[in-house]
């Protein structure tokens, strides 16, 4: 069995993330030992051998809906989101002059992958509604990298999760350059799965024991404050923008 909780780990997060998983293995009476970090997101989400994971609403709603099992979805109680939701954080740098959205159009923009709901979806459906678009594009394969590379002018501006953006700004030294925008409309939160034909209530019930039971210390910085339903024709709902191959700049 893999359970595998990689979406919010990073070094100063991973004993918090072992103790939830610890405890929601103590409540379902099963499961492996250890959290997987040894395999990668997409290896993990489409294992029959998967009893939990969490993803993001883009790949769950475009490509893994008819393989896994939808179970529950984490409140985070972001500012301006209903539980369950989030949003993106549009950032640039202090110095760089960009200071309203307006600024954003033709600007070069470091997302962390095409298929992130948070990275690129959200931000690009965010800009078109609108008529803008960006300029360049850089492609980071990760959102603490989409902000680095801003701080560090290799890009005008990118988008982070409201709550990768809380973590960036509490840990890496580089967020003290940076400056937010705006921020999106909210959309489902990344959801926890399972594979496809496990039971999903029992599951549910062992997480929402566990963040119940989380440590002031690891609630705060997990962000982890309940566990809601949000029905999957609500992941479904949320529209996919143009991919970058549309856009005709260049990427690095």
């Amino acid at each position: 069995m893999i359970a595998h909780l990689g979406m919010y780990d990073r070094p100063e997060t991973a004993a918090a993330n072992d103790r939830f998983w610890s405890s929601i293995r103590d409540q379902l009476g099963f499961g492996p030992d250890t959290l997987t970090r040894e395999i990668g997101f997409m290896e993990a989400w489409e294992s029959p051998d998967l009893l939990l994971s969490q993803t993001c609403g883009m790949p769950y709603r475009l490509r893994l809906r008819p393989k896994v099992t939808l179970v529950g979805t984490p409140d985070f109680a972001l500012p301006d989101c209903p539980p369950g939701y989030y949003n993106s954080v549009f950032i640039a740098k202090k110095s760089g002059g960009i200071r309203t959205l307006h600024d954003l159009n033709g600007a070069c923009f470091a997302y962390n992958e095409a298929f992130s709901q948070s990275g690129w979806a959200a931000p690009v459906t965010h800009l078109e509604a609108r008529d803008l678009r960006p300029g360049a594009l850089l492609e980071t394969g990760g959102h603490a990298l989409s902000a680095k590379a801003v701080a560090e002018n290799r890009a005008d501006f990118a988008a982070l999760d409201a709550l990768t953006w809380r973590l960036v700004q509490l840990f890496d030294d580089f967020a003290a350059d940076l400056i937010e925008i705006t921020r999106t409309q909210p959309t489902p939160t990344l959801p926890y799965i399972t594979a496809a034909g496990r039971d999903p209530a029992v599951l549910y019930s062992a997480i929402e024991h566990a963040i119940q039971n989380l440590s002031g210390f690891d609630r705060n910085l997990l962000s982890l404050h309940a566990l809601v339903s949000i029905p999957a024709d609500e992941y479904r709902s949320v529209p996919t923008p143009h991919p970058p191959a549309f856009f005709s700049s260049p990427k690095e």
